[in-house]
């Protein structure tokens, strides 16, 4: 006999849902909300019901980046923050569902990673590789009483991948064209790429992280200026790049290592801020958040260039024709004027999510929403190519109201 719970499950898994993604970045400056309408069966579709973002309060945004850059921290006090984190989750959907006027079937929760070693490391005589992303998963369920799917990256490490990227399963659902090559550049705290070439099958889709996205121009912005970011990159308008500063960092090892990559807090976090600062020394204030831009966008095109345009691990050389942008960093105009001019030499087009119906800030809570609709239906959804997994996973851990 079934459980009136499990006949409930298995309508759900037949019909179509509106799922809630909910993501909160390296930045760890808002929680994203997207409600995204999906298919059961294998979608090449979605529709968007309504993006909404909420501001951590400064007090909760202040201990998840102490927390992140800890060498040490209290367990009392992140266990705390785990479910802390639950409850602003659950606040948000809750939210996002008035505002919209919709109830949701399920959540996908990425949580805020506060650690992330995709490459394995000696740890009490063992070779580990580690992530962890928080917030109670278990509340959410309770409060928003639906089904959530969490703690989506452990499952591709435990089949050798990095357990990033992860939104390269979205890119390709929405932008793979029979003819177009195209490079999707996001722009979050950190910045990451998924190159589609034209015509493409998952596996010849490959994907890594560029380096800094808005992290260290967010960082120096606050440091230097106190605010929290360089808002629509007006400051670095005003300032001069140093080439010699860029040309240096460009060379130094993370740079140069072929994909599959990944990088976090670990690489541009507050060592590296630190390193910048002294080696823009004796500028002006704004000089330095313009180079921090010009870093940006120099890194990404870089990594086009060397990775991308000039990748010789294919067996037949792809044709890339656009870069369509996504993340926050869309909305930072200079650093869009740098990428242009720099992606012009290379014969690629700018082009927004935007235009394709995915507003830049809320594409990773839609992917975040698509993966657990994928794991709902038992489905596996990295995609090993991109992320260095020896095989297919289904990702995520489900939590029950």
């Amino acid at each position: 006999m079934h459980h009136p719970r499990e006949h409930d499950q298995m309508d759900m898994k037949k019909k179509n849902m509106i799922v809630a993604g909910v993501m909160s970045g390296t930045s760890a400056d808002a929680i994203d909300v997207a409600l995204v309408r999906l298919e059961p069966r294998l979608h090449t579709t979605l529709e968007l019901l309504g993006h909404a973002e909420y501001p951590y309060p400064k007090r909760v945004r202040a201990a998840v980046l102490a927390a992140m850059n800890a060498s040490q921290a209290s367990v009392a006090d992140l266990s705390r923050l785990n479910f802390l984190l639950g409850d602003l989750y659950s606040e948000a959907v809750l939210a996002t569902e008035q505002q919209f006027g919709l109830k949701v079937d399920l959540v996908g929760c990425h949580g805020q990673t506060l650690y992330h070693q995709g490459e394995p490391q000696r740890f009490l005589g063992r070779r580990i590789a580690a992530t962890w992303q928080t917030g109670e998963p278990a509340i959410i369920a309770a409060k928003v009483g639906v089904p959530v799917v969490s703690d989506f990256r452990p499952a591709d490490m435990a089949a050798g991948g990095k357990g990033a990227p992860l939104v390269p399963f979205l890119d390709y659902m929405l932008f793979r064209d029979a003819r177009v090559g195209r490079i999707v550049q996001n722009i979050g705290g950190i910045a990451n790429l998924t190159a589609i070439p034209a015509n493409a099958a998952g596996n010849n889709v490959f994907a890594f992280d560029t380096g800094p996205g808005n992290m260290v121009i967010d960082a120096v912005t606050e440091k230097l200026f106190g605010r929290p970011f360089d808002r629509g990159g007006k400051i670095a308008a005003s300032g001069r790049v140093l080439d010699q500063v860029v040309n240096e960092i460009l060379q130094s090892a993370f740079f140069r290592k072929r994909p599959p990559k990944t990088a976090g807090r670990e690489e541009f976090g507050r060592e590296f801020v630190r390193e910048f600062l002294r080696s823009c020394r004796g500028c002006r204030k704004q000089d330095v958040v313009a180079t921090a831009t010009a870093l940006t966008a120099n890194s990404i095109a870089g990594a086009v260039r060397q990775f991308v345009i000039n990748n010789s691990t294919s067996a037949r050389k792809h044709v890339f024709h656009e870069m369509i942008l996504s993340g926050g960093g869309a909305k930072n105009s200079t650093l869009v004027a740098m990428l242009t001019s720099e992606l012009a030499r290379l014969g690629l087009r700018l082009r927004f999510s935007d235009e394709f119906g995915l507003p830049s800030a809320g594409k990773e809570a839609v992917a975040f929403a698509v993966l657990a609709h994928e794991t709902w239906q038992r489905r596996a959804s990295n995609i090993p190519s991109a992320t260095g997994a020896r095989r297919a996973a289904v990702l995520g851990k489900i939590s029950y109201p």
